[in-house]
């Protein structure tokens, strides 16, 4: 990852579940079985220049596996 999440992630919300997620065979082949979601919320991060800026992320997650797959969405909300 190229920023560093600072803080909590908050206006959490699921972007889809299941069958909806494109990369789940993916997901299933390099972290294993789960029931994956991709979401979405809003965090401060830290980037590699140092500057602190609050931004939207994506991510999938399946209960069990945990959060994986960060991806900062441009532009910046600040």
């Amino acid at each position: 990852m190229d920023f560093e999440i600072i803080g909590e992630i908050s206006g959490v919300e699921t972007i889809a579940i299941g069958t909806g997620i494109r990369d789940r065979a993916r997901l299933r082949k390099q972290y294993g079985r789960g029931r994956w979601r991709k979401l979405k919320g809003i965090a401060k991060v830290r980037l590699l220049s140092g500057r602190i800026r609050l931004a939207e992320l994506h991510w999938y997650e399946a209960h069990g596996i945990g959060k994986r797959e960060f991806k900062l969405k441009l532009p910046f909300l600040d």
